[in-house]
C-alpha cells in the first residue's frame, strides 16, 4: 500500500514539472488596438500607455490603428481576439452609440468587453471655416433655418461624438444640415480648414490647436460650464440652446473572457499611468481631463451612455451613412 502511494506521488510530481506553468503577465508584446486613423486623441491615448507600458514593463506594446466601418472594424477584431491581456482596445464615445445606430453588430458591446478604465474626459467645440459669416450659435441657428440643407457638417463616422453632437443641435433647434462623415478626425479638419465642410463638433484636442492659431472660429463649447483653457467661448447652453450639453469620453477595454487577476493588474497600471504628472500635462495639453478608477465604475458609465444616445438616436432620426 505504501509502495502504491509513494508510486502515485511521484507520478503527480512529474505531471505537474512535465506541465507548462503559466506565465506571470506580460511577458510578450502587447497590443493596442485604435479603431481610429492617426492624429486624433484615441491614437494619442494609445500611444501614451503604449510607452508607459514598455517603459514600466520592460515588454514591447505597440498600437495598431484600425479604421473604418465606423470603428466596427478594430472593434470587432478585439472582440475576437484572444482573452489573455495581449490584446487592448481604445474606445470613445462611438463605443456606446453603435447599438443604437446599427440594425445588427458583429459583436455584443456589454457582453464581448471587459471594461478596463475610463481613461478621460472633454467636451466638443464648435467650430466653423473662417469663410463661413456668422460668429454665434445664434447666427449659426439663423443661418441653417434660412437656406436648410445648405450648410454641411463634419464629423469623424456615423456614430461619433461630433455626429451625435450635431444631431442633438439639429434636433434641439430644428435645423437642417448635410452630415458628411470621415474615418477620422484629421482628414475632418483638414477638409473644415479648407472649406469643403463649413462647421463641426469636435473634441477641443483635436482642434484647440487651429482655434488658438485663428484658423477655425469656435461658437461654444458642449460642456455645462466654460473651460478653464478657454474662458472666452461660451456654452452652447448659455449661447442660445438652453439645456444642450454633450460629454466625450476615451476609455480601454479588453476581451471579456479575461481572467481576472490580469484585469485588475491592467486597471492598476492603468490608473498610475494616468495619475504620472507628465501624462497628466499631456492631457492637459489637449484639453483632456484624467479620470481612472475601476473596471465596474467604467461598466456603469458604458451602460449609462447606451441608454442616453439611444434616446437621442431614436428620437433625432440619426442613420449611418
Amino acid at each position: 500500500m505504501r509502495m502504491l502511494r509513494a508510486l502515485r506521488f511521484v507520478a503527480v510530481a512529474i505531471a505537474l514539472l512535465a506541465s507548462p506553468a503559466r506565465a506571470e503577465y506580460p511577458d510578450k508584446t502587447i497590443r493596442i488596438v485604435v479603431p481610429y486613423t492617426p492624429g486624433g486623441f484615441n491614437d494619442t491615448l494609445g500611444r501614451i500607455v503604449a510607452q508607459k507600458f514598455t517603459d514600466d514593463w520592460g515588454v514591447s506594446a505597440v498600437v495598431e490603428n484600425r479604421p473604418g466601418g465606423g470603428t466596427l472594424i478594430g472593434t470587432d477584431s478585439v472582440a475576437k481576439a484572444p482573452a489573455d491581456g495581449y490584446t487592448l482596445l481604445v474606445v470613445a464615445f462611438p463605443f456606446a452609440v453603435n447599438p443604437s445606430l446599427y440594425a445588427k453588430l458583429p459583436y455584443d458591446t456589454l457582453k464581448d468587453f471587459a471594461p478596463l478604465i475610463l481613461a478621460g474626459q472633454t467636451p466638443n467645440l464648435l467650430v466653423v471655416n473662417n469663410d463661413v459669416p456668422v460668429r454665434s450659435v445664434k447666427e449659426l441657428i439663423a443661418a441653417a433655418k434660412a437656406e436648410p440643407g445648405k450648410l454641411s457638417y463634419g464629423s469623424t463616422g456615423s456614430g461619433s461624438s461630433n455626429h451625435l453632437s450635431m444631431e442633438l443641435f439639429r434636433l434641439m433647434t430644428a435645423t437642417s444640415m448635410i452630415h458628411v462623415p470621415y474615418k477620422g478626425s484629421a482628414p475632418m479638419v483638414t477638409d473644415l480648414l479648407g472649406g469643403h465642410v463649413q462647421v463641426a463638433f469636435d473634441n477641443v484636442p483635436n482642434v484647440i490647436t487651429q482655434v488658438k492659431a485663428g484658423k477655425l472660429r469656435a461658437l461654444a463649447i458642449t460642456s455645462p460650464g466654460r473651460a478653464a483653457s478657454l474662458p472666452d467661448i461660451p456654452t452652447v447652453a448659455e449661447a442660445g440652446v438652453p439645456g444642450y450639453e454633450v460629454g466625450v469620453w476615451f476609455g480601454i477595454v479588453a476581451p471579456a473572457a479575461t481572467p481576472p487577476d490580469v484585469l485588475a493588474r491592467l486597471n492598476a497600471e492603468l490608473n498610475k499611468i494616468l495619475a504620472m504628472p507628465d501624462v497628466k500635462q499631456k492631457f492637459a495639453d489637449q484639453g483632456v481631463e484624467p479620470v481612472g478608477g475601476t473596471g465596474e465604475r467604467f461598466g456603469e458609465h458604458l451602460r449609462t451612455q447606451i441608454e442616453k444616445w439611444g434616446r437621442v438616436v431614436k428620437e433625432s432620426g440619426a442613420k449611418v451613412e
